[in-house]
């Protein structure tokens, strides 16, 4: 009797664009002690440990060392894996490396899956910037893996429709969300739809999602009880208990193909909860033994037993946002808790702010490539083999392809001057910019940085000035530290390149 009992679980490996634009390297932070940065703090605390994870016996000595990617559904940002490529090689190549065994071990299907380039909260961008945010992901992906990615992990699970339908049209078979972001399921042969009542969404088979343009894809719901737990209340403090609880998910009599499978940060797994790495390579051994159950990732399980049951989706939510997502336009209350006194009232003049920079960057954009491209948003979309390849040949071969006439030297630097510019521009939309709890903290600046970046450059290929209209959408924006003050002054101390020129 063939196996009907699967376990998968992923992690979203992730890291946001920290080099400072100006200089392209990371700056010192404090906080990370005794690291330079967080990436090298959590590359050590996890994405290291994960490729070299100890699983121990009952006398606590080394058993075996094992790769955890290997046995595990991932992703990893290519901000991230940018970095990692370039700071930690070894980790890099153990994680490629990861990909191409659990091919070996899940019948021709890796593990790993892409994601949206820079982790842009895809339901409040145009259409325009998911297309390209979607082929930027996928070029990444194939670029360092060497295939074309099965599933695409969507940051914060945030959906609507059509993102699920540029995904699909690219040839995205799968992605994943959380139990709330179901409406209603229907069975096979059934015409009433059930709805989605409390999380009661089964999410033991995956589902498919007809789109409103004839297309569909599959979504895998995790289960959402069993996810938490492993995040926020310490399920990773004993591996046996782990895998108990993953096994505990299975109904038992049902004769239908079952999946027991959360998704969590990766960051879980060793810099969220120590020695966390070790709880999974456990577990995942623990599971590999046990009879009548089987590790598998979601492209093998889709191959094995595509959807059978349908699925709506609720549009505009996310996995991290009781509210939708609000957490990444308005005060919702979402925070993380370490300043509840704290408003975030300052997340609707942010975003307010860098969509009116954008808005105003798109036409000089279409204006200054007109005649010397054949289509600018065509080449942005292609922009991707540029930035991973930023090398002479590259430069030649990306110039050619898209250039609407002869190009001189000055035509040349107004095609990449304006490329780089919109890259930026995508840099500063990265969904921790509006997360956690203040305008005046690390991950908000990150993004400001970009956004002073985009807007000197501005000043030298566009000869126009959109700092005083950015400083007065972010007047408004007031830090909860008095001492910070509002948006305008927070941006300026977090461009100190911009602040000969601005008038507070």
């Amino acid at each position: 009797m063939s196996t009907q009992r699967f376990v998968c679980i992923h992690g979203h490996f992730y890291q946001p664009a920290r080099e400072n634009p100006w200089t392209g390297t990371v700056p010192l932070a404090p906080d990370a002690y005794p690291f330079h940065d967080w990436n090298a703090r959590i590359t050590a605390e996890s994405y290291g440990p994960n490729g070299w994870s100890q699983v121990r016996d009952a006398m606590g000595r080394v058993a075996e060392v094992v790769n955890n990617y290997e046995r595990i559904n991932f992703n990893f940002g290519p901000t991230l894996l940018s970095w990692l490529a370039t700071n930690s090689r070894e980790v890099y190549e153990a994680i490629l490396a990861a990909d191409r065994a659990s091919a070996a071990r899940f019948g021709g299907h890796g593990s790993a899956i892409a994601q949206g380039y820079n982790h842009l909260i895809l339901p409040l961008a145009n259409r325009r910037d998911k297309r390209t945010q979607v082929l930027w992901g996928i070029g990444d992906f194939v670029h360092r893996f060497g295939r074309q990615p099965e599933g695409m992990w969507l940051p914060e699970t945030a959906v609507d429709l059509e993102t699920l339908d540029i995904l699909a049209q690219q040839g995205i078979a799968y992605t994943i969300l959380a139990p709330r972001q179901i409406a209603a399921t229907r069975a096979p042969g059934e015409s009433a739809w059930v709805e989605n009542v409390n999380e009661s969404v089964d999410p033991r088979h995956p589902y498919r999602v007809e789109l409103p343009s004839g297309r569909s894809i599959a979504v895998f719901v995790y289960h959402g009880a069993l996810a938490r737990a492993v995040a926020f209340e310490r399920l990773l403090a004993n591996g046996e208990h782990f895998a108990a609880a993953l096994l505990g998910v299975f109904l038992p009599g049902r004769p239908q193909p079952q999946l027991a499978h959360i998704a969590t940060d990766g960051e879980t797994y060793g810099h969220h909860h120590t020695f966390g790495d070790m709880a999974l390579a456990y577990a995942l051994r623990t599971i590999e033994r046990e009879g009548g159950v089987r590790l598998t990732n979601y492209g093998e399980f889709l191959r094995l037993h595509p959807p059978t049951h349908t699925a709506r989706i609720l549009e505009n939510t996310s996995w991290s946002c009781a509210h939708g997502v609000e957490r990444w336009r308005s005060d919702c209350g979402c925070a993380s808790g370490a300043h509840p006194d704290w408003n975030q009232a300052w997340r609707a003049p942010l975003r307010e702010a860098l969509d009116w920079l954008r808005d105003e960057i798109a036409p000089r954009f279409e204006a200054e490539l007109a005649g010397v491209v054949r289509d600018p948003w065509e080449a942005r979309d292609e922009y991707i083999a540029l930035i991973l390849r930023p090398e002479p040949a590259a430069e030649k071969e990306y110039l050619t392809r898209h250039q609407a006439r002869r190009l001189t030297t000055t035509l040349r630097r107004r095609i990449l001057g304006s490329m780089r510019m919109q890259r930026h521009l995508m840099l500063m939309y990265s969904s921790c910019g509006w997360f956690f709890d203040d305008i005046a903290g690390v991950e908000a600046t990150m993004i400001l940085r970009q956004a002073g970046w985009v807007i000197q450059q501005a000043r030298a290929h566009y000869q126009i000035d959109l700092l005083p209209g950015v400083l007065e959408r972010l007047r408004p924006a007031v830090s909860n530290d008095p001492d910070a003050g509002d948006g305008a002054k927070v941006f300026l101390r977090a461009c100190p390149e911009l602040q000969q020129t601005a008038l507070i």
